[in-house]
Formats: structure tokens, C-alpha cells, sequence
């Protein structure tokens, strides 16, 4: 099958359609760029993984199990910005909804494919194997609609309508859709329909025109300015627009903990993270005395907003999101971010950037060769390992915490899933980057106990030729959920089994570099072979730290207010 261009349709109009259910929706599949598509088997989607095997220009990336596919799914859209991701009826796709939702939550677009038992034993209501016995083959698709954008059980003459629907939500809502198609009808060719028309997204002309007033007003009253810079930055794809605006404006940029990556950390306006009280002091002294702070992609969250301690000023405060804006109180509908960003480009605004030079948190640290690790000294040492175009994949918890203030290179992919917050997500998720971009470099940050859920996946990397280099931060524990449990003590739920990390490559008939640390020069010079190797092969570090309660100090800050508000609350 010839490869389609980007100006092709996956299916033309004349004459009877050849294709079946199953070419179209890959044909649709292709056309969005997607090359690999996640799944486990199931006797349900047989008929389709048949019809893969057979198609040129997808391959199929079977996982240890769905959880795992749809992490993998989730990580392989924020590196080529739409994935697919194919489960059976019933216990595969339940299997894949906690995934799915995390996706639904970070605004990722993955296309969700079930496959399902046969037409006439649905229309029978027979009691089939994967259901709950009750004849009910709607309940699961129900289920999915509180965690999609869009859902639609595909047959023949609704395929060519039904498809480009969804596909076209989901890059709009950058969020998963779901399509459901019985076994039997995957080969059945498609009824030929006029293809669904996208509508025209523009902004509204008279409410772009007062949201652009407005905001002027607020810009021409400003003596210190600042651009803040969060995840919908990102997964809207305004990085290049919010580069340019910087330039333009040259005035301060601060990016928020769930938008880490979204603007270029090596950039001279860029002045840090911006963790409310638990970042660096001087970085929330820039943002919060900010006469107008122009926020792009701003998401409100608990642990995006260091718990809520992140004090903006909304009368001063431009919220820029992708299909409205809030001026102070003032909410303007159908309003996209492209637009408004363009009309503050026109303003002529031109601030005289920032005059003190900027201390970021890893930048010089004195360390010994023989001390034992700590967070204070191995995560300088990581900033310095980082090198332009890298994908970084960084596990909720105390990497997350720590990996958040090491300054990035240019042109570097950060993923971490920050609002969904699902331990075990960062080991898939670098599955499915690495498929997604074989030719950079990837590491994966990880900890003891999130690898514990997911480690599976590393046989996944080894068959399929994956070399990313893994980071095991191995400190006895769930060392965030201790941080995070301020009214009880040495908690028996925190701690977890002692594993041989380095093994697990030889256990899953893989080669790999291995390498146990203890010391910084040995974490140095672990690094150092690890970059020879990582283009032969997997890699992995496994960093012993003796001190389970070692952490970062943004973390350590928000141990202190969360037990000074739990004081509090005794003594009211």
C-alpha cells in the first residue's frame, strides 16, 4: 500500500469502496502519522490485529498487558502528538481505563480501539465470556464516556462518518476518544459516505477584539511583566508562538511544575520554576510582584500549585487558554490561544528583560567522590548529563519532585504525569516514547517502588530493541508517600520488597549495562559508560541512597507547611 501524503484522503469517492472497516480506520490511522499502534491480543480483536499483520505501515506493539499499552499509548502522543491503542471487550479495556483516564486528564490524544464479540450474539444477548453475564454489551462503552471525548460503536455504513469524528475530537479536545467494533465486522467493507466536514475553528472577531483590549489595558499599566508558562502550553503545541512572544515582549518567562519543558530553559528570559512557597524564593518573588502576569496553558491544580500556596493576582492576570481567555474577571469566550498570543505580539510591548542573573538551584554544587548519595548532590550531576533533544521520562514522587528544578537543554521532551499522578505510568510511558522516536536519546527517571508495579515493560524495551537509559532511585520505599502522611510514623504500607533491579534484564533474556551505585563517583562514572552503551543497548543505574527520608528540598518545604497546617488544624 502506497503511503499517503498529508493532502490525501484514506479514501476517495468514486466507485465501490474496496476497503474494509478495519483498512479504513488504519488508513485514518496512518494518514495522522501514527506508525505503531499499542495493544494486547484478545480473541475479540483478532480480526483486527489480522487485518494489521496484513496492512504496510503499522506496526503492532503488543505490551505485558493493557495498564502497560495504554501508558505506552499516553507516552508515544506527547512525543508524536496522537497515538492509538487496540484492547479487547470488556476485561482488556478495563484493564486500559485507568491509562486512559490519566490521558483524559492530561489532555493526551490516544484513539481507543475495542474490539468485540459478534454482532448477532450481542443482538442475542448471549451470555458471552468477558462480560458480566447479564447481556449487557453497552455498559463498558457507557463507562468510557465519563473518560473520553468522544465514543462510537463502528459498523460498515457508519465508518467513513464515524472515524474522522473522532479522530478530529481528539486532536481538537486533546483528549482519547473510543471506538468499539464487533469481530465480525472488521473485514467487512465500508459503505461509501461524504465525508465529514471539520468545522472552521476561529475565534470570535468581537470577542477576540474586547479580550485584546482589555488585556492591553492591563499590559500598558505594567512596569514588570511576566510570561508563566504551564502544560496546556504544551499539549496545544503553542511552544513556538510563546517563544516568539517572549522574544518580542522581552520580559521574564516562569513555567509552572506541570508545564516543565514547555518553553526553553536555556533561553535568557527564562528565570525558573515557579512552585509557589516550596520553589525558589526568588523565582516567586518575580512571578508574584508581577504587575500583569500573561499565563498561557495555566492548569490550577493541587501539585501544580505547590498546595495552593502559588499566589497570583487575578486582577492582574491574563489566562490564556486554548479556546478562551480571562482578563482579571472578565472571561471571554471563543477566544483561541494562537489568536490572542498573535495580538500581544501586535502591541509593540517592549519590556527591558531581566537585569539580575537568575540562580537556578543545580547549577554549582562541590561534591566528593566517596560521599554516599543524596538528593542535594546527584540531581546537579544529572542537570549536567542532559543534552539537547533528549526525551526525559520522569516518575511521579521524589523524582518528579527533584528532576522539576534541573535545568533542561533545548529542544528537550519532558513527560511526567503530574495531575493524574499514577505510580508504575513513567516505565510504559518510556516504552512507548522510545517507539515513537527511536533515533533520540531517552532516560527514564524512576523509583523503587513505581517500578515495582510496571517493571514489565523492560521486557517490552528489550524485545523490541528499545535503549533508553533507566534511573532507579532505590531509597527503601515510597519515600513521597511518607512525605506526604505527616499524622503517622514508620507506616508498614510504605514500605515494599527488597529487589535486585539490576537483574531484571537477565530475568527478561535481555542484554543490558547494569551498574549499582552508592557514591557520586560512582554514579559518575556509571554515566559515563552508560553513554558509550545506550547506543548498543539498554541501560540501567541503580542509585542506592541510605537515607529512605533523603529528598529534594521542594519537597522537604512542602513537609514543613503541610505539617505546620495539620498543627493548625489541632489547635483549632
Amino acid at each position: 500500500m502506497d503511503k499517503m501524503n498529508k493532502t490525501e484522503s484514506p479514501v476517495t469517492h468514486t466507485g465501490k469502496a474496496q476497503k474494509t472497516v478495519g483498512q479504513y480506520l488504519f488508513d485514518c490511522l496512518k494518514f495522522e502519522g501514527i506508525t505503531e499502534i499499542f495493544g494486547v491480543a484478545g480473541d475479540y480483536n483478532f480480526s483486527l490485529l489480522d487485518t494489521l499483520e496484513q496492512y504496510n505501515g503499522i506496526q503492532f506493539i503488543e505490551g505485558r498487558n493493557e495498564l502497560n499499552s495504554g501508558y505506552a499509548a499516553d507516552g508515544y502522543a506527547r512525543v508524536k502528538g496522537i497515538s492509538a491503542l487496540i484492547t479487547t471487550f470488556g476485561v482488556g479495556e478495563l484493564n486500559a481505563s485507568n491509562p486512559i483516564a490519566g490521558s483524559y486528564s492530561e489532555n493526551i490524544p490516544v484513539i481507543h480501539i475495542v474490539g468485540s464479540p459478534p454482532t448477532k450474539d450481542q443482538n442475542e444477548h448471549k451470555l458471552m465470556h468477558h462480560t458480566l453475564m447479564d447481556g449487557n454489551f453497552h455498559v463498558f462503552r457507557n463507562m468510557y464516556e465519563q473518560i473520553t471525548a468522544y465514543s462510537a460503536v463502528l459498523t460498515p455504513e457508519n465508518a467513513m462518518i464515524e472515524i474522522p469524528t473522532a479522530i478530529r475530537i481528539a486532536k481538537e479536545k486533546k483528549q482519547p476518544v473510543y471506538l468499539v467494533v464487533a469481530n465480525d465486522l472488521v473485514s467487512k467493507p465500508i459503505v461509501v459516505r461524504e465525508m465529514p466536514k471539520a468545522p472552521l475553528r476561529t475565534s470570535n472577531p468581537k470577542t477576540l477584539q474586547a479580550a485584546t483590549d482589555h488585556a492591553r489595558q492591563l499590559l500598558e499599566r505594567a512596569n514588570q511583566p511576566v510570561i508563566l508558562v504551564d502544560v496546556k502550553t504544551m499539549r496545544f503545541g503553542l511552544q513556538a508562538e510563546v517563544l516568539q512572544l517572549a522574544e518580542a515582549m522581552n520580559i521574564p518567562v516562569a513555567a509552572m511544575m506541570f508545564g516543565k519543558g514547555a518553553f526553553d530553559e536555556t533561553h535568557p528570559s527564562y528565570v525558573g520554576m515557579y512552585i509557589g512557597s516550596f520553589g525558589c524564593s526568588e523565582v516567586q518573588r518575580i512571578v508574584e510582584n508581577a504587575d500583569c502576569i500573561i499565563a498561557i496553558g495555566m492548569v490550577m491544580a493541587d501539585t501544580n500549585t505547590a498546595n495552593f500556596t502559588a499566589k497570583l493576582n487575578s486582577l492582574v492576570t491574563i489566562n490564556i487558554q486554548s479556546d478562551f481567555v480571562k482578563v482579571a474577571e472578565a472571561v471571554y469566550q471563543n477566544v483561541f490561544a494562537t489568536d490572542m498570543i498573535h495580538a500581544f505580539q501586535n502591541f509593540g510591548f517592549k519590556g527591558t528583560g531581566f537585569q539580575r542573573k537568575v540562580s537556578f538551584p543545580y547549577n554549582q554544587f562541590t561534591l566528593s567522590t566517596d560521599e554516599s548519595l543524596k538528593a542535594a548532590g546527584y540531581y546537579p550531576i544529572l542537570q549536567r548529563i542532559l543534552k539537547k533533544d533528549d526525551i526525559l521520562i520522569v516518575e511521579i514522587g521524589t523524582f518528579y519532585n527533584g528532576m522539576s528544578e534541573v535545568r533542561l537543554q533545548s529542544n528537550v521532551t519532558y513527560i511526567g504525569q503530574g495531575g493524574w499522578g499514577s505510580i508504575g505510568y513513567a516505565t510504559p510511558s518510556t516504552l512507548g516514547a522510545c517507539i515513537a522516536a527511536p533515533e533520540r536519546r531517552v532516560l527514564l527517571f524512576t523509583g523503587d517502588g513505581s517500578l515495582q508495579l510496571t517493571a514489565q515493560e523492560i521486557s517490552s524495551m528489550l524485545y523490541y530493541g528499545c535503549k533508553p537509559i533507566i534511573f532507579v532511585l532505590n531509597n527503601d520505599g515510597y519515600t513521597i508517600e511518607k512525605y506526604l502522611n505527616v499524622k503517622t510514623k514508620n507506616q508498614k504500607y510504605n514500605k515494599i520488597p527488597r529487589w535486585s533491579y539490576t537483574k531484571l534484564a537477565e530475568a527478561f533474556g535481555g542484554n543490558a549495562f547494569t551498574a549499582i551505585v552508592r557514591t557520586y563517583g560512582e554514579l559518575e562514572q556509571a554515566i559515563s559508560q552508560a553513554e558509550i552503551e545506550c547506543s548498543e543497548r539498554l541501560c540501567m543505574i541503580e542509585m542506592i541512597v541510605e537515607d529512605p527520608w533523603d529528598a529534594p528540598e521542594n519537597m522537604k518545604k512542602m513537609r514543613n507547611y503541610m505539617e505546620t497546617q495539620a498543627m493548625q488544624k489541632r489547635q483549632k
